[in-house]
């Protein structure tokens, strides 16, 4: 997952990659001659599981190239576990958990397709250990992504889904929203969903201000993005959309002491993983009226549960794209 460089928080999480990169090269000098060349291009898929919901054309696709493909989204870990030993190869998206449990099972996998471009869902050490590729699929959705974290942002600004529930519903309440012109809005990650969105927010009249560790100072400004360090960003920002993996460094990035340092009223997106915000603290803020509102499309637990971050008015909540 080489493209994730572009979105590490900081240099403890830089190493973390580092050491997975090195697992990964090693299952390739290793792995590469044991298996006669399979990987770079010869190796055959005979029998591949789906088990995460993708487009059909995922499906036609192998079938087509003569692959025998089965579909079974929703799977718990247990019947994973039970039916994973009959296929050598396995395509997820986020939902799928494919840890070491899953791998150790899975005795004829050969390689793993994650149709998207995270890849934290996958114990990628355990599957260097067991000599299967694990791939993904970058760009895949970059675009689908940053229109979605711009439309939650629109979306916030009118409080359009609670407006259109109380229009349902007989309520004729005229509230006021908030323009995007003027506004600031912080970006964490640059990489390239966290780029496109700051292009989008320029055209809506925002300065965009960024941090990511692995991006220059004068890479960001060509882009139209101020660089600044987390501290100097938070008292700055309207708004803060969240574009980094869920990794050690990063959960609960946002916290308690973070909202703290934040403007009252700041709006907080985050499409990336959950687990990135403290929802307790979340939560909290938004109670007190510190963040005004919140747009996620991911949660600390999946799926999600009626909780008091549901009952919250000023909470915008989606499935993942």
């Amino acid at each position: 997952p080489w493209n994730f460089f572009y979105d590490i928080p900081n240099h403890s999480q830089k190493q973390w990659y580092q050491r997975r990169v090195r697992g990964v090269l090693n299952y390739y000098t290793n792995y590469y001659y044991k298996s006669n060349l399979r990987i770079m291009g010869i190796l055959k898929l005979k029998k591949v599981l789906i088990s995460d919901k993708i487009a059909d054309i995922c499906v036609k696709t192998f079938a087509a190239n003569g692959v025998e493909v089965t579909y079974r989204p929703g799977l718990s870990k247990s019947e994973l576990i039970e039916i994973i030993p009959e296929f050598n190869g396995l395509v997820v998206r986020s939902a799928t958990k494919v840890t070491a449990e899953v791998i150790k099972a899975a005795t004829n996998l050969e390689i793993i397709g994650r149709a998207g471009t995270g890849t934290d869902n996958i114990d990628i050490p355990a599957a260097s250990d067991a000599g299967v590729v694990v791939m993904n699929t970058p760009g895949g959705n970059t675009n689908s992504a940053a229109e979605h974290t711009c439309a939650l942002i629109l979306s916030m600004c009118r409080n359009i889904p609670n407006r259109h529930t109380e229009l349902m519903n007989g309520q004729w309440n005229r509230i006021n929203g908030i323009e995007l012109t003027g506004k600031t809005i912080g970006i964490i990650g640059l990489g390239r969903i966290g780029m496109i969105v700051a292009h989008r927010m320029q055209a809506f009249g925002m300065t965009t201000i960024g941090y990511d560790p692995f991006v220059s100072a004068e890479v960001a400004a060509k882009a139209g993005v101020e660089a600044m360090t987390l501290e100097a960003m938070w008292p700055l920002c309207d708004f803060i959309t969240l574009h980094v993996p869920l990794i050690p460094p990063t959960k609960h990035m946002i916290n308690a002491g973070v909202l703290e340092k934040c403007k009252k009223g700041v709006r907080i997106v985050n499409c990336s993983r959950g687990g990135i915000i403290d929802e307790e603290a979340l939560l909290e803020s938004l109670n007190s009226g510190k963040v005004a509102c919140a747009a996620l499309d991911v949660f600390e637990e999946e799926p999600l549960k009626v909780t008091a971050l549901c009952c919250n008015t000023p909470t915008l909540l989606q499935h993942h794209i």
